[in-house]
């Protein structure tokens, strides 16, 4: 049977908590570029699971490919400030070798939405959730052709922190 700690605070925690709008610390000028509009902008964000279903494909059985969590999550920022909420789905792709979910996200913020998309690995393994990075695919709005990376780390059970490298 798959743990539920796994189930509750594997990917879907820490892609859950993804993005938010307010900036919360900038990046420096990236000095390899001679334009000095080139800047990226860095957000730090707090996420918090809000809601979770696990849909096995053997149900209490152990972890199978094909496994899916659907998730919830509300952003802070680092004031502890709500500013958004995420929802996506994380399938399973593999079991062993600690195991590894491809997720997709959607984090909604003031001023419109960013799609997240990857891979994360270790997702099986006992102890806290793994670190991750993941692409930034998209968006609207101010997100409008958003692109970057994302990396998250678990700072509490059911709590990542992000740090969204937005490349403008």
């Amino acid at each position: 049977m798959r743990p539920v700690r796994t189930a509750c605070l594997g990917t879907a925690a820490a892609l859950v908590t993804l993005l938010a709008s307010a900036p919360v610390a900038t990046a420096a000028t990236n000095t390899e570029s001679p334009a000095p509009q080139a800047r990226d902008r860095v957000i730090t964000l707090i996420g918090r699971l809000a809601q979770q279903s696990f849909f096995p494909v053997n149900p209490g059985g152990a972890p199978a490919q094909g496994d899916r969590t659907v998730f919830r999550s509300v952003l802070s920022d680092l004031d502890g400030n709500q500013v958004g909420e995420t929802g996506g789905t994380c399938t399973t792709t593999r079991t062993d070798n600690g195991g590894a979910e491809e997720c997709t996200v959607t984090y909604t913020l003031p001023g419109g939405q960013i799609t997240a998309q990857g891979m994360v690995f270790g997702n099986l393994n006992p102890g806290a959730p793994p670190s991750f990075d993941n692409a930034i695919t998209g968006g609207t709005g101010d997100f409008d052709r958003a692109r970057g990376s994302i990396h998250a780390d678990t700072v509490a059970p059911g709590t990542r922190r992000f740090m969204i490298d937005l490349d403008r």
